[in-house]
C-alpha cells in the first residue's frame, strides 16, 4: 500500500434500503481522515448501474452529490471487471497484491472484449468497504464479487452475509447454537398459493394472535406488518411477498428491544447493550428512519447478569454465521419474566454516528472514527489470512 490507504466507498444499490445507504455513505465520508486514507466512491442506482467517482479530496456536503451524476458509468456484468482489476492465478494469490482499481471515463463492455486492449487504470484501492444494505448488498452477492476479485473488503463475508440476510436460515443456526428464539413458522410463495389454509391455522394455533408477519430477506423493517386477525395475518403475507419469495411470521413478545455491537475476526468483543424504545407500536421504517421520536438508552437499563448473558450470547450468534468485521445483534426482553430472546443478527448496521452500532462502541470507549480504522485493518488481515490458503486443493500445479 501507499502511504495513504486508498478505500473504495460501494454505496446505493438495488434494495429497497438504498437511501438508507446513501446516509451510511455521507457519514462515513464525513467521518474518515483524509490525511491517512483517500476514498474512491462508488454508487450503483436502484436500477443496478454502476457509477465511479472521482477520488476525493474532502467529505462530500449533501446526499445529492453521492449519486455521482457525472461519474463514469459501468454498463453491465462484464464491465465491472476493469473495477476489479485480473483475478490472480492459484498459485500467485498469496504473492499478489489486493487490489480495485478504479474506472476510466469510456469503460464499455467493448472496452475489455478480448480483441481491443483494455484502458489504462488509475492506481488501484487497497480495501472495499460495502455500505450496502439489504438485497444484493448485505445478502452475500456482493461479498462473493470481491471474492472473485481477490480483494480485501469490509465486513461478513458470503456465508455469513447470505445467512445473516436470510432470517429463515439464520434462525436455523441459532436454533443449532441453542440460542433462545421466539415461536416462528415460515413458508415460500408456492407452498402459500398451494395451502394458504394450512399456515393460517398453522400460525394460529402455534403463534396466536397478534403476530408480526416479515420478508425473509430484507431490512429496516420494509416490509414488516402486525396482524391482529385472520383479515389482517393474510393482509400481511400478501404484502411481505412483495419484497421476497420467503415469509417468516413470529409471536409477539411484550418485550424491551435489547442491541449489542460486535467487533473483530476470530476473536470478535462485544459492546456496553444498549435499549431501543420504539415511537410506533413496534420498531417500523417510520420509527427507524422518519420521524426521530424513537430514543436510544446506552448502556441500557438492565441487570448485570442480563447484559453479561445478552453480550455472551451475540458473541456466540457472531460466530455460528462465521461472522467478520462487525454485526449488531438484537435481542428481545421479556418483561414478563425477564427471559431473553435473540432475535437477528445484522451484518451491515446502520453506521451514520447517531446509529446503535457505532454509538454502543462509542459509550465502551471506540469513537467513530477510530471504528472505521478498526474496520478497515480487520478487512485486511483477514484478507492477508486467506491468502495463505491452497486453492489448489493440493494438486499438482
Amino acid at each position: 500500500m501507499g502511504e495513504k490507504v486508498r478505500v473504495g466507498l460501494v454505496y446505493g444499490g438495488r434494495s429497497g434500503e438504498h437511501e438508507v445507504s446513501l446516509q451510511t455513505a455521507l457519514a462515513v465520508m464525513k467521518a474518515f481522515d483524509y490525511s491517512k486514507y483517500e476514498i474512491k466512491p462508488f454508487y450503483i442506482s436502484k436500477t443496478g448501474e454502476w457509477r465511479a467517482g472521482d477520488m476525493l479530496l474532502a467529505a462530500p456536503t449533501g446526499l445529492d452529490q453521492l449519486r455521482l451524476a457525472g461519474g463514469s458509468a459501468i454498463i453491465g456484468t462484464e464491465a465491472l471487471m476493469p473495477v476489479f482489476g485480473s483475478i490472480q492465478a492459484a498459485d500467485d494469490l498469496a504473492a499478489a497484491p489486493a487490489t480495485i482499481s478504479s474506472v476510466p471515463a469510456e469503460v464499455t463492455i467493448s472496452a475489455i472484449s478480448s480483441d481491443i486492449p483494455a484502458p489504462e487504470l488509475e492506481a488501484p484501492i487497497d480495501v472495499v468497504f460495502p455500505l450496502l444494505h439489504g438485497t444484493f448488498g448485505e445478502d452475500g452477492t456482493i461479498q462473493g464479487l470481491f471474492e472473485m476479485a481477490n480483494i480485501p473488503y469490509v465486513g461478513a463475508g458470503v456465508l455469513a452475509s447470505a445467512v445473516g440476510m436470510d432470517k429463515i436460515t439464520m434462525k436455523k443456526v441459532f436454533a443449532q447454537e441453542g440460542l433462545p428464539q421466539c415461536i416462528y413458522r415460515h413458508f415460500n410463495r408456492t407452498q402459500w398459493q398451494k395451502d394458504s389454509s394450512f399456515f393460517i391455522m398453522e400460525i394460529e394455533v402455534a403463534l396466536g394472535y397478534p403476530c408480526f408477519i416479515k420478508p425473509a430477506n430484507l431490512g429496516s423493517s420494509v416490509g414488516i406488518s402486525k396482524a391482529r386477525n385472520r383479515d389482517e395475518l393474510i393482509q400481511g403475507v400478501e404484502y411481505a411477498l412483495r419484497f421476497d419469495r420467503k415469509v417468516i411470521v413470529e409471536e409477539f413478545v411484550d418485550a424491551r428491544e435489547i442491541e449489542v455491537s460486535v467487533l473483530g475476526n476470530d476473536e470478535p468483543r462485544a459492546s456496553v447493550v444498549g435499549e431501543i424504545t420504539s415511537s410506533s407500536e413496534f420498531y417500523d421504517y417510520k420509527a427507524k428512519y422518519i420521524d426521530g421520536k424513537s430514543m436510544m438508552h446506552i448502556p441500557a437499563n438492565i441487570t448485570q447478569e442480563q447484559s453479561d448473558s445478552v453480550r455472551e450470547m451475540a458473541l456466540r450468534a457472531f460466530l455460528a454465521i462465521d461472522g467478520s468485521g462487525l454485526s449488531r445483534v438484537d435481542f428481545f426482553l421479556r418483561k414478563e419474566d425477564g427471559q431473553i430472546f435473540i432475535n437477528e443478527v445484522n451484518t451491515m448496521p446502520g453506521f451514520t454516528p447517531y446509529s446503535m452500532y457505532p454509538l454502543m462502541w462509542k459509550e465502551s470507549g471506540v469513537p467513530y472514527t477510530e471504528l472505521l480504522d478498526n474496520l478497515i485493518q480487520l478487512a485486511i488481515e483477514r484478507h492477508a489470512e486467506k491468502q495463505t490458503i491452497d486453492y489448489s486443493g493440493g494438486g499438482p500445479a
